[in-house]
Order: structure tokens, then sequence, then C-alpha cells
């Protein structure tokens, strides 16, 4: 086991630096705890190898003293104490400093077994020749208890007690095979195989040892790792019981805005069977929640005839399952009175897709429709009755203002120009409702043809430059528009340019220019009016294209308009397939600009 490369993989691995190359975090860590163990458990049995040696080595001293060996003895016991107290105070180093170096630890404790193991291995190798028969005996019986006691002391890592085992058994083993007889020699080959079989067993015993540190780990992990599953399922219950707060909280927000809702909410299930009912709805139809709930919400209100919301558009939308907003349906009182109400179906599905119920809104437009039916009516009617009186009374003050009935006083003639000029005002205000309302309604028809744009700008210069006279403004056309062909309708075009060409006329300082530009941009033709006005505000931007749309301004009062010319620009531009948009001027004013498709795409567009 390379202890070494498995601590520079882990530091590695805590950095990120080789998290694809290297072993799981944990299985590293695991790995050199077990080492650290296997380290700390020999340091454990030190003392106690150490004092086994010393004693022993007493007893040695006691029975192989003699005089001829009396000073070799007494230096192998100065070897012997040297290397124990060496030993001892390496065990003192270790529980004194406690670093997490164990490769160099076990490099200093594996040099002092191997000193003690030569320390025994000189002995065995010395005094076996120059004793007496019974005292090799003994010295061979010490050696072997020496080398057999070092497997529980040093058998945490094997080959420690392998370099013990063999520093006590080489020299001994030496001396046994040049000895000189056949019995010690036979010896000698015994004695290596019998250190063999102690060698497996301290591997064995190693194994053991190192699985069992790893199992302590295992354990060790296992309580953490169940603690730490016991905090995220505690931290889990305490969010879903939060959720569950959280959508008992919407579930009474919920309950209380349908209960006071100024429409009416159902919920129905997939059969269109009526689950719940807010009281609006009971106010709205007429009947009380006992009497709907659990009956068809489509039998009991939908009348049979009705193409919407009947039987076969319900299976529809049960299948389809997709929200539906916007539906006008007429419906049945429980009187018998029809209304029509709009309706809005949001179905509920789960995870799979599969409906769970669907909540109904609907609220009763009856009023509003008849409002609305109303309005138009009476717009057209007045718009017609209007016009007719009105257009007798501007041609009979043009007549007189032309001094065709002869001449005015000076008053008379200012006060008919005025009445002449308020008359056409109405006039168009009345032009302009009346376009509207067929925009609207969808009965405006416009006549498409095809046309050379340049030239329609240039005839609309021509009409609208009086009219740019009276406030003091010049008109010109920038460049030499080249040709360019559309297909659209000539009335209405000119119509929107006359639009904007007043309003840029009206809005201009006097003295002021309102230029006119006619280009082609990709596959479309775009004309642009341009002025030096003082722009348009930014909170009336959004709206600018709206019904009624004026920006409240002093200079829009006194201009006058009647806030419909840009809506009908808007639609009219949108009914030929282009689009209108404005842009600020560098150095101040406004661009509207219109843009419509050129000959070759609006005629294939439209055939």
């Amino acid at each position: 086991m390379d202890h070494a490369k498995d601590a520079a993989l882990l530091d590695l691995v805590s950095t990120g630096e080789t998290a694809a190359a290297a072993p799981p975090v944990r299985e590293l860590a695991d790995r050199r705890k077990v080492f650290a163990d296997q380290v700390d458990l020999l340091f454990r049995h030190s003392p106690t190898g150490v004092l086994i040696s010393i004693v022993v080595g007493g007893i040695a001293t006691y029975e192989l003293w003699g005089e001829n060996t009396r000073d070799l003895i007494s230096v192998w016991c100065v070897l012997m104490v040297f290397v124990g107290a060496a030993r001892h105070i390496l065990y003192r180093a270790y529980y004194k400093r406690r670093d997490d170096n164990f490769d160099n630890w076990l490099r200093w404790f594996a040099i002092g077994a191997f000193a003690m193991g030569a320390v025994w291995g000189f002995a065995g190798a010395v005094f076996f020749p120059a004793h007496t028969d019974a005292q090799q005996v003994f010295l061979s019986f010490l050696l072997a208890g020496m080398v057999a006691g070092g497997i529980p002391v040093y058998s945490a890592v094997w080959w420690v007690y392998a370099i013990y085992g063999i520093a006590i058994i080489a020299p001994f083993t030496y001396i046994l095979a040049t000895f000189g007889t056949e019995q010690f020699v036979e010896l000698s080959v015994l004695v290596p195989m019998f250190l063999a079989v102690n060698i497996s067993i301290a591997h064995r015993l190693s194994r053991v040892f190192a699985d069992g540190f790893r199992l302590r780990h295992a354990y060790s992990h296992l309580g953490q790792d169940h603690s730490m599953l016991n905090t995220q399922l505690q931290d889990q219950i305490e969010e879903l019981l939060q959720a569950q707060r959280e959508i008992e909280a919407s579930g009474r927000k919920l309950a209380l805005f349908s209960e006071r809702a100024p429409i009416a909410v159902f919920e129905v299930d997939r059969n269109g069977t009526v689950l719940e009912m807010n009281p609006s709805a009971e106010n709205t139809f007429g009947y009380s929640s006992t009497e709907l709930i659990g009956r068809s919400m489509i039998r009991m209100l939908i009348p049979s005839d009705e193409p919407i919301l009947n039987s076969e558009w319900w299976k529809s939308f049960v299948r389809n399952a997709r929200p539906e907003a916007g539906l006008k349906v007429r419906c049945r009182r429980r009187d018998a009175v029809e209304l029509v109400c709009e309706f809005s179906l949001t179905p509920l599905v789960n995870d799979v897709g599969e409906l769970i119920s669907v909540i109904t809104q609907c609220h009763d437009i009856t009023q509003q429709l008849e409002a609305e039916r109303l309005k138009k009516e009476f717009t057209s009617t007045l718009s017609h009755e209007l016009r007719t009186p009105l257009t007798s009374i501007i041609g009979s003050l043009q007549l007189i203002n032309t001094g065709m009935l002869g001449d005015l006083d000076k008053e008379v003639s200012e006060l008919t120009i005025i009445a002449e000029r308020n008359g056409q005002r109405l006039l168009d205000l009345i032009n302009d409702l009346l376009d509207i309302d067929k925009i609207e309604s969808g009965k405006l028809q416009t006549y498409p043809e095809p046309l050379s744009i340049d030239e329609l700008v240039r005839e609309s210069l021509l009409l609208n430059r009086a009219f740019a006279d009276r406030f003091g403004v010049r008109m010109v056309l920038l460049g030499n528009p080249p040709p360019i062909a559309v297909f659209a309708d000539k009335k209405r075009l000119i119509q929107i340019m006359t639009n904007l060409m007043s309003n840029a006329s009206k809005f201009s300082p006097q003295g002021g220019t309102v230029e006119v530009q006619l280009e082609q941009v990709d596959h479309m033709a775009r004309v642009s009016v341009m002025d030096r006005g003082s722009g348009i505000p930014p909170e009336f931007r959004s709206r600018i294209f709206g019904r009624f749309a004026q920006a409240d301004s002093a200079v829009t009062r006194q201009k006058g308009g009647t806030g419909l010319g840009l809506a009908i620009c808007k639609r009219l531009i949108e009914l030929m397939g282009g689009r209108i948009g404005f842009a600020d001027r560098a150095g101040g004013g406004t661009t509207f600009f219109f843009e419509l498709p050129l000959m070759n795409r609006a005629a294939a567009a439209t055939g």
C-alpha cells in the first residue's frame, strides 16, 4: 500500500485538481484513517515490546554470563538498553506531537523494530557458538520466542514484523548453516521456513486489523450519515409543513377571493358537474348552491341550441385540456330569462396530464352588449344626420367667403371664415367617427390597386401645401424618390398622408419645414413625415395610436383635432398589410413613418 501516494491524491482531491482521476474523497480519507490506526496500534504496543525485550534480555544475560563472554554480553546489554531507550523516546515523541505525518512515524518505527531485531540477531550470531549445548538450546528457545512474540506486537503492519523477524533470524540462520553439524544445517533450512509461516500469519493479522479499523470507520460514517439523514428528514418535514401551511393559506385566499368575487365562479368536474359555486353565481343565475351543486352546469344553464359550451364542445375541451377565454355564450337563468355571459375556462390537471376539475368564470355582459349596440346605432345615426345639414352649411359659407354673393364687411367676413373653419372641423370629426366605427365593426372596405407611391407622395404634397401655409410651414420632398410600386388603396393612402402631414404642420414652429421622404427598406416601401416640433411626451407614447388620444398640452388644445387621426391611420395601414410607427429626430422633433410591401410581395399575398 503506497500511503504517501494516497496522501497526495487526497490533497489533490480536496482542492478539486484531480476529481476525475482520483478515487472518491471518502474512500481515500478512510484509507488514510485505517493506515493511521495501524501506525497508532504499533506505537501503543511499542512499550510492551520494549519491556519484554529488556526483561528477556536480562534473563539471557544472567543465563549466558561467563568469564569468556563477559565483555560481549556487556556490549550487547548496552546495545539492548540503547535501542530500547531510543524506541521509548520515539514513542514519547509520537504521542507528544501527534501530527498527521504517519509515513515518517512508521518509517522511524520500522527502523527501531529492525534495530531491536538486529540486537537479538547479534546475540544469536555471537553467543550461540561460544556456549554449551544446553545454553545453545536456551538461546535458540529465546530467539524463537522473540520471533513468535513479535507477531502480536508488530503485525499491525506486517512488513514491520517481517524486517524485525528477518533481523533476528538471518544472522542466526547463517551461524546454523556454518556451524558444521548436519543437524544445525537442517535447522538453518527449517528456521527461515518457520519465519515465512510467521510472516504469513502477520500478513493475515495485518489485514484483519485493517478490516476491523475499516469497519469501525464505516460504522462511524453510518452514524454520521444516519444523523445527517435525520437532519435532512427533519428539514424536509419542516419544509413540507411550511408548504402545507402556505397551501392552506393560498386555499383560504382563493376561497375568499372566489366567495367575494363580483363575477360568477364555478368549479366543475370533467363531466361538467358543478362541485362548488360562489354567491355571485347564485345572484347571476338565480339558483342556490344546493340546487346546482351535483348537477350538470351545461344542461342547467346553457340552451340546447347554443353552439358553444354544448355537450360535444365540452367533450373536445376536456380532451384537449387547454384554457379558453372570451367565450360569449347565451345562458338561461332560473326564471327563463336569457343572458349573454363571457366565459373563461381554466382546466386543472395533475402531473400525468389528467383533468381534475375546471375553474369556470363568467360575468353577465348582456347590458354591456346592449349598450355597445345602442352606442353604435347612436353614433351612426347622429353622424349621418349631422353630416347632411353640415355639408350644406359649409357649402353656403364657402360661397359667401369666396365673394360670389358680394363683398362683406371685414368683421362679418372674419365671422363667416371662423364659422366655415369650425364647420369643417366638425365635419372632419364626423367623418372620422364614421371611419373608426366602420373599421371596428369590420364594415370598412379597401380597394387596393397597383400604384406608384412616389407619384402619390408628390400628389399629397400638392394637396396639403395650402393647409401648411395656414400655419406658416413649408413642405419639402427630400431627394428624388425612385419609382416604387405598391398594391394599396389610393384614396386611403392619401387620407393617411393628409393626416400625417396635417399633424406635422400643426405642431411645427412657424417658419419651420416639414420633410417628406420615400425610400425602400428591405422589401418594404417606407414613407416618412418629419417635423421639428416639441416631440411626443414620454407618458403619451404608449397610447398615441389609440382612439381620442391627444397629448394634454396647451399646444394641442390650441391646434385642435379629434384624436382619431392616428388611430385611423394605424388601422388602415394594417388593413393594407403594412405597419406604422414613430421615432424621435436628432436635434428635436418627431418622424412618423409607415411601411407597405412592394408590389410583387403585396400581389402575391393578395393573390
